[in-house]
């Protein structure tokens, strides 16, 4: 099933099923208001949203109207927990010269991951409001996965079983926070603003042999003012998925609803580009002594699709403007 939520009045927007082809939708129903409440119901709404689903995708669904994505939200407008970790180890080594901090112990087998706001997530056409252009503003590409009621302490194999949706998403990042907030020891906080998400996200089953091993097997295509800025691909996650579910619930419960992200997508080959600005200045810094691509500045539009191998858009695409905050 594919899901969006369209803006209303109402926080959490009001839930929509997408056809397979992301041209048409519908409204979930009444019944099934938002899409944090058919998580949190998951097991008792989910053959009722795949009777529907069909009918939408068959021409048999009722009051079926074209599908908008300008006129969506993210698919959670909030969440109870984002939990970002870093599961592309290269993109990680070289962040650790980006900060200038020592290497992380246990880089390669504890997952590293932090937990970012989750109350204020942006629309996937929304512009992006930043107070001024010397925090190093950045885009990551990533994709994530949205889950039901995760045990503590459960296991990676089990942890892949919990999963529902999975998500494309731009976890913006300001770089000149970042870098204080890591020597501090404490995490990051003004260095993660709101996050922003494409707008459909989708049961698993409809990336077919694109989802398998817990990890998306798509390029995550960016492109910064038209320009193309990379495409790796989502197969090279170092801890898929259900390893980095479980790290998050190794001392504690995950509410339904969770969105655990993969971390930006990064591929050790160099022709394959990136999708943030940091990693590409630290690669130029390795390579000529000096970074020469700026971080983003006001009016600058970053545009983000995951595609298949017949190009289509499972997730549709983010696309996005900086702009300077209202005081």
């Amino acid at each position: 099933m594919k899901f969006a939520t369209l803006r209303a009045t109402q926080a959490d927007g009001r839930l929509l099923l997408v056809s397979r082809d992301l041209r048409y939708a519908t409204y979930a129903g009444p019944d099934i208001p938002t899409l944090l409440d058919a998580l949190e119901r998951w097991t008792e709404v989910c053959s009722e949203l795949e009777h529907r689903y069909e009918e939408l995708n068959t021409g048999r669904g009722r009051h079926a109207f074209p599908f908008d994505p300008s006129r969506c939200a993210a698919p959670l407008p909030r969440s109870p927990q984002w939990c970002d970790g870093s599961a592309f180890l290269g993109h990680g080594r070289l962040m650790e010269q980006a900060f200038n901090t020592p290497p992380i112990p246990d880089f390669e087998t504890v997952p590293l991951m932090y937990q970012g706001a989750s109350d204020d997530f942006l629309g996937p056409h929304d512009d992006v409001p930043f107070v001024d252009e010397a925090g190093g503003i950045d885009f990551e590409g990533e994709f994530g996965v949205v889950v039901d009621r995760v045990p503590m302490g459960v296991g990676a194999a089990k942890a892949l079983s919990h999963v529902r949706l999975i998500v494309q998403l731009n976890d913006w990042s300001l770089r000149t926070y970042g870098q204080r907030e890591m020597r501090t020891g404490f995490g990051f906080l003004q260095a993660k603003p709101s996050t922003s998400f494409a707008p459909v996200a989708l049961t698993p089953d409809e990336l077919g042999p694109c989802w398998r091993d817990g990890r998306v097997h798509l390029n995550l295509e960016v492109t910064w003012n038209g320009r193309w800025f990379g495409h790796p691909h989502g197969g090279e996650m170092n801890f898929h998925f259900g390893e980095l579910i479980a790290h998050a619930a190794r001392t504690r419960r995950l509410t339904a609803g969770t969105i655990v992200g993969s971390g930006t997508v990064s591929n050790a080959a160099g022709d394959a580009g990136s999708t943030c600005i940091a990693e590409r200045r630290v690669i130029e810094t390795l390579g000529g002594g000096a970074a020469s691509t700026a971080f983003m500045r006001f009016g600058d539009v970053v545009r983000m699709s995951a595609r298949d191998v017949e190009r289509q858009t499972p997730f549709g695409t983010i696309e996005q403007k900086v702009v300077q905050a209202r005081r």
